[in-house]
């Protein structure tokens, strides 16, 4: 198995997955160190790994399933209640304009 870790994308010869780890970083503005990108590279290949054994094994006749165990319903029914005045949500937002929540932007033009 052959991993590729630093700034670029991990390459997984089982699983024919890429992936820029830094790239994702950027994207959810998390700042990571080089030791951390080398770090949660080797814990991203034990998982490809690991998903890559389960993908080989024999599953002919076993049928699909969401959760191991049965389930039932456990949602309560319904109540209907009156909604929260807007000014009383409002009165606890940092900032408002014109009877809306006031956020900062975003998008970020390149």
């Amino acid at each position: 198995m052959a991993f590729r870790v630093r700034s670029g994308p991990i390459y997984n010869r089982r699983m024919a997955i890429d992936i820029d780890i830094a790239y994702v970083a950027r994207l959810a503005r998390i700042e990571l160190s080089e030791e951390e990108l080398e770090r949660i590279g080797r814990q991203l290949g034990g998982i490809l790994e690991h998903a890559a054994l389960v993908q080989e094994l024999p599953t002919d006749g076993i049928e699909p399933t969401s959760h191991p165990l049965p389930m039932v319903n456990s949602f309560r029914p319904d109540q209907v209640i009156p909604p929260i005045e807007r000014e009383t949500a409002l009165s606890q937002a940092p900032e408002s304009e014109e009877g809306y929540f006031r956020v900062p932007p975003t998008l970020e033009a390149e």
